[in-house]
């Protein structure tokens, strides 16, 4: 069995100490790892605020987490879609408006393999719009909180950025020409990944050590995300898949992010998630990043271009 820099076992929830006192702002948690993480994180006596676009969906889901670890668990929801700037924007007013501090802003919410390209009211495609620039936008207006909360920031990526091409496509963001949904998914991963390591260069450069900012991955998880956004074919694939032994539970997936929530001195310069072949489970730890996903050039010149798409310039 591999090793990791935590044992064996690698990374588990049961390193998590009491959480009273601290709280976690986290987008998609009515289903998959954004639901199992905020009950991990309740179960220790956290203070969860939701960022979810359904809200019956978000009442039914702390319906069912008070019915589980008790009616005092702390857990709000505020109303966000991450695939419109104006709603992610409002949303984040709301938090720093009623949410005094903010111990880690877990961006966990994804949509994937959309079939046919399609565009967010802002005019962005689908995955980049969603993935890429609502996550930008997000981080980017809570930061101040974050910052004065010593907090962290942990952006839940995904190796689908190793499997399209190696860079950033800045002639053709919306993929006119040449759309695929893999291909996509795997930009809006790559792009992600990429701002986790340009804004903690950033922070360096200005001598900012108040934030740390993590990237990670789920491995292949149970969850509903092919499901709610793939293809008819993808989605078949991705059902039978779920049944076989190269996947694991929506639980574990949770675990890589809730580690960079959590863990002390864990290293920035990492990238978590299971280690075992390919990635898909295993025991949590670091991973190997492919060098294009911290190709500085790029990286320089897709921030610029992201404040710009989002009209919001980081108050770095």
């Amino acid at each position: 069995m591999k090793t990791t820099q935590f044992g064996k076992k690698g990374w588990t929830p049961e390193r998590i100490s009491d959480l009273n006192e601290k709280t976690f702002v986290i987008t998609g948690t009515t289903s998959g790892t954004g639901f199992e993480a905020t009950r991990i994180l309740l179960s220790k006596g956290a203070k969860v605020v939701m960022l979810n676009r359904n809200p019956e969906k978000s009442a039914n889901t702390i319906t069912a987490l008070k019915q589980e670890l008790g009616a005092n668990i702390n857990i709000t929801n505020i109303r966000m879609d991450l695939a419109e700037l104006a709603s992610v924007k409002k949303a984040a007013e709301e938090v720093l408006k009623t949410v005094p501090q903010i111990d880690a802003l877990i961006c966990n919410a994804a949509i994937a393999q959309v079939p046919k390209q399609t565009f967010t009211v802002d005019g962005f495609e689908s995955q980049l719009g969603v993935n890429h620039y609502g996550n930008f936008l997000l981080q980017g207006v809570l930061y101040p909180r974050i910052e004065a909360s010593k907090g962290r920031i942990v952006t839940v990526g995904s190796m689908g950025y190793n499997l399209g091409i190696k860079t950033i496509q800045f002639d053709d963001m919306n993929w006119d020409t040449n759309y695929s949904p893999n291909g996509v998914y795997s930009q809006s991963k790559l792009a992600q990944i990429m701002c986790v390591y340009e804004l903690q260069d950033r922070l360096k450069k200005m001598g900012k050590h108040n934030v740390k900012v993590y990237a990670c991955h789920p491995g292949a998880s149970r969850t509903s995300l092919i499901k709610t956004s793939g293809g008819l074919m993808t989605r078949f694939v991705w059902q039978l898949m779920k049944l076989s032994p190269l996947v694991q539970s929506a639980e574990k997936g949770a675990y890589p992010e809730l580690m960079c929530a959590t863990e002390s001195n864990l290293n920035q310069d990492g990238f978590y998630g299971p280690t075992g072949r390919g990635y898909f489970k295993g025991p949590v730890g670091e991973c190997h990043l492919e060098p294009h996903a911290k190709d500085k050039p790029v990286m320089e010149k897709l921030w610029t271009l992201s404040e710009k798409a989002t009209s919001f310039k980081w108050n770095i």
